[in-house]
């Protein structure tokens, strides 16, 4: 499956549009880590903590959304975004959108 946040793909073209894609990811930090990154935001810096879970979520919401565009008959995603929002003051939401397309490689 063809990722790109583009509406076009170099050296391929769309010959059909399947429809809207998304893959959303609602994820909390559990006690422990929310604990750690309170204290680790104390003293300042990269929380890693919660750099790992908004990776982690990010990858699985793309996951999501390539089994949907597949779902769709498509083989990429075009103009792909993520947004992100905070649940309450412990959970955060990641979705990753785009457009399901069908493409073919261009002769060379």
């Amino acid at each position: 499956m063809l990722i790109v946040t583009t509406e076009n793909l170099a050296g391929h073209r769309v010959v059909e549009v399947r429809g809207q894609v998304f893959g959303v990811v609602v994820r909390s930090r559990g006690l422990a880590g929310n604990i750690l990154a309170g204290l680790r935001s104390l003293v300042g810096g990269e929380i890693t903590e919660y750099t790992l879970l908004l990776e982690e979520a990010r990858r699985h919401a793309i996951d999501r959304m390539v089994r949907n565009a597949s779902l769709m008959g498509g083989n990429a995603v075009v103009m792909m975004r993520f947004d992100s929002s905070e649940m309450g003051q412990t959970m955060s939401e990641i979705v990753a959108y785009g457009t399901a397309v069908v493409v073919e490689k261009l002769p060379a």
